[in-house]
């Protein structure tokens, strides 16, 4: 019984990318597909790597970090420094990740501020004009 093998369009819609983002995959050393003729034919293994490197991508971690964590996962002979490899980053990415939270909260603040500020500017400015038109009523025609 043969295993089962994708097509790079098969990927790409399944895992909603680019058949240019599978090719650049590729070409990082992070996939290996096998060649029938012109065509690309990329095999259980390399689907499971694909899904990696998205969830890795979607967790913030570098090409560079995805591959040394798959790579090493298959060459462990066992999974726990893969395991704890993978524990370090994603430790790093919550750590950035509650700085970015901060710096935003941080920002927001600000921007309530500044607009209380508008809000405050904008009501004196309306209350000026109200008092000006009342001391110097238009005559009519």
């Amino acid at each position: 019984m043969s295993e089962a093998t994708f097509s790079i369009t098969e990927l790409s819609r399944e895992f909603d990318v680019t058949p240019r983002t599978i090719r650049y995959y590729e070409d990082q050393g992070l996939l290996f597909p096998q060649r029938s003729g012109l065509q690309r034919v990329y095999a259980k293994r390399d689907r499971t790597r694909l899904k990696l490197a998205l969830r890795g991508k979607r967790l913030g971690l570098s090409l560079a970090e995805i591959k040394n964590m798959i790579d090493m996962y298959d060459t462990a002979q066992d999974e726990e420094g893969q395991l704890l490899k993978f524990l370090a980053a994603l430790a790093q990415r919550r750590a950035a990740l509650e700085r970015q939270r901060e710096d935003i909260e941080v920002l927001l603040a600000e921007i309530s501020g500044f607009e209380q500020q508008c809000r405050e500017l904008l009501a004196a400015e309306t209350q000026r004009g109200s008092r000006k038109k009342a001391k110097h009523p238009r005559r009519a025609a």
